[in-house]
């Protein structure tokens, strides 16, 4: 009997969908059972607004409020009333461009509280056991062993850290999609796949870090198959179109909005590399252990960023099969050498990615073995992807994939499969420990005592219906998330970008303006001005209290104008206003007294300051005098008193009044 070709590739496409659903499956039992179904309500966001783990998943969805209320337009997941005026992209707030995009299409059907990031969760997961199931059936003899090795890579440790930490980094599938496209590049020795334009595009909408591990393995398969026909132009020509669609989808979604200057931003790269124990080390932010059996190793610097344990059962495999492939070269039933010549470039990407992981200053447990000093435009370069330790994932996935299927190549099928579920025990009973305490975090999650944490004061609820924009004088330390989470519930402006990528030399130079406005006396009647530095307030308040209500409350100082506020927790600014040293520290100066001589002590410079001055010889501190031996007002914007004493470090934090 023979059937059509046409039919035969009808029923390898129906078994190819079987299979990526039975993986999709598995996805959603692993996802059901490590985090529960909480996440799932929608309208449940005080997991969100608490800081679940860390305080990033409030800049998430901080991000998708002030979308959620912006006018449409194109780029999309573009919001005017975050960095304001200027606007910033979601995807700067890593809220997830293309979900942001689609529910903002569907918010007029959307209850009052939605969060999507539940949701995006479990389709990552889902999506990661699909791709992870057609992955390893291009590898393996049997559908067992594809299904067991299909439960490795949804238990991921990497994918699992990352979810509802960095949730728009839970992405995996993306990689796996990648390889399975390599590999499926090798087999049919071929290079187009159309659906590596949907990969890029959806890489660059759910999160650009994607983007160069994507494309690294992309980039692998198509120069391995121009090195194959001696044939370069049609893979750079597909090659070109990908990047093409990219920049495309990118624009779309609003990623060139909001984009850095060559000048702004921190150079960090280094500081989040991977540390040389990251394979077997069980330790990450917001869960205690991930190993019943490893012990916990030590980290330098950002180290915990660059989080890749394997877990033990795939550390035993990837072993067993590192020692398989010594013994069979040996016995010459195995060449490394036809290996090197048929996945040489994917391995050249993977050793480039593996040192970028590992970055310019080399870590191993709690010591810094090496710092190679980098060139500052390429520091810059680096630093866009500062996070480094994150571009070791592909070959996180690669070593994963490997070890598989070593085992499948010198055993027969059954025993494979058997082998592979003893792995799997032992790496679910390794990991156990991590994964309970996680869905148990989120089954006993607490509602804060207040949503906007450190905003106890009425005034925020009063200032929230008189004031349509929130300016930020100067850096909001700790506190800058639960500011524009506030600004965004109260359907303000905020102009402080708390992304993860801003122009802060743009935001600076506006905060500069805006100070000089009001120096001027030029306040908006309908913006709050709000600054963490003691100095620039006093300076302001001491000019604009006629105009302005100017106090500090919740440790920030205020300058509100035209508002009355009468609660007891707010410290007006008047001329008995305390007085106190400024907690300043660098190389000479520790919390306000220069350390090299101990009594000499800096102050802000301001009218109030030096009102108080104006004819005093002595500082009083918790009733002790000490007399002013010198005044030194020569670096602008600060008075440096030198004081009769050997040590002015009682003054710290201490209520001064100034006497004659």
């Amino acid at each position: 009997m023979r059937f059509s070709s046409s039919a035969l590739g009808a029923d390898r496409r129906h078994a190819r969908f079987l299979l990526f659903a039975q993986g999709c499956l598995l996805g959603a039992v692993a996802f059901l059972l490590v985090f529960g179904i909480c996440t799932l309500d929608v309208t449940w966001d005080t997991w969100l607004r608490g800081g679940f783990i860390e305080k990033d998943c409030i800049q998430h969805y901080t991000g998708w409020l002030f979308y959620r209320d912006a006018p449409l337009s194109l780029p999309l997941c573009v919001s005017p009333d975050v960095n304001w005026p200027d606007g910033l992209s979601v995807a700067f707030t890593d809220s997830i461009p293309l979900f942001a995009a689609i529910f903002r299409i569907l918010a007029p059907l959307l209850p009052s509280v939605f969060q999507y990031f539940g949701w995006y969760v479990l389709l990552c997961f889902c999506l990661q056991g699909g791709f992870s199931a057609l992955l390893l059936d291009r590898l393996l003899k049997n559908r067992p062993a594809v299904l067991v090795g299909t439960c490795l890579f949804v238990v991921s440790p990497i994918m699992v850290e990352r979810a509802f930490r960095h949730t728009s980094l839970t992405a995996h599938f993306l990689i796996v999609w990648a390889l399975y496209y390599y590999v499926r590049s090798i087999q049919e020795d071929r290079y187009f796949f159309k659906g590596t334009f949907a990969l890029n595009a959806l890489a660059i909408s759910l999160h650009p870090y994607f983007v160069p591990m994507v494309y690294a393995i992309l980039f692998a398969m198509l120069v391995q198959y121009a090195l194959r026909h001696r044939c370069w132009l049609r893979p750079a020509a597909f090659l070109l179109l990908n990047f093409a669609a990219t920049l495309l989808s990118a624009w779309v979604f609003g990623l060139f909005s909001g984009v850095l200057s060559e000048s702004s931003g921190q150079l960090l790269y280094g500081y989040f590399g991977m540390n040389l124990n990251a394979l077997w080390n069980p330790t990450s932010i917001g869960t205690t252990t991930w190993s019943r059996f490893l012990p916990i190793q030590n980290q330098v610097r950002g180290n915990y960023d660059g989080f890749n344990y394997l877990g033990l059962g795939v550390l035993l495999m990837a072993a067993c099969a590192a020692g398989i492939r010594m013994i069979q070269t040996v016995l010459r039933r195995w060449s490394p050498w036809k290996t090197l010549r048929r996945h040489g470039i994917l391995l050249v990407v993977c050793a480039c990615l593996t040192v970028f992981a590992v970055s310019n200053v080399v870590t191993a447990n709690g010591a810094t073995l090496l710092e190679i000093p980098l060139p500052l435009r390429l520091l810059r370069l680096a630093s866009s992807f500062r996070s480094s330790g994150r571009l070791f994932w592909p070959v996180y996935y690669l070593i994963l994939a490997y070890s598989i299927k070593t085992l499948q190549d010198v055993l027969p099928a059954k025993r494979a499969a058997i082998l592979l579920c003893i792995v799997a025990v032992i790496q679910l009973w390794d990991i156990s420990p991590a994964l309970l305490e996680r869905r148990q975090m989120l089954a006993n999650y607490e509602q804060p005592a207040e949503f906007a944490s450190g905003l106890q004061s009425d005034f925020w609820q009063q200032a929230a219906e008189e004031y349509d924009h929130l300016a930020t004088l100067s850096d909001t330390t700790e506190d800058t998330l639960y500011l524009a989470l506030w600004a965004a519930d109260a359907g303000m402006t905020i102009d402080d970008p708390f992304a993860a990528r801003s122009d802060q030399q743009a935001l600076n130079t506006r905060r500069e303006t805006t100070i000089q406005q009001l120096e001027q006396g030029q306040l908006q009647p309908d913006c709050l001005y709000l600054t963490d530095s003691e100095g620039i307030f006093l300076r302001l308040a001491d000019q604009l209290q006629d105009q302005a209500f100017c106090a500090k409350i919740d440790g920030h100082y205020i300058i509100a104008p035209g508002m009355l506020y009468t609660g007891a927790d707010a410290l007006v600014y008047s001329e008995n206003y305390p007085i106190s040293i400024l907690e300043y520290t660098d190389a000479n100066w520790d919390r306000g007294v220069l350390t090299w001589d101990n009594c000499t002590v800096m102050f802000d410079d301001t009218p109030l300051l030096r009102r108080w001055l104006d004819g005093a010889s002595a500082v009083v501190a918790d009733g002790v005098r000490y007399e002013i031996l010198t005044v030194d007002d020569s670096d602008p914007g600060y008075i440096m008193l030198t004081l009769d004493t050997e040590d002015a470090a009682a003054l710290r934090g201490a209520e001064l009044e100034f006497v004659s």
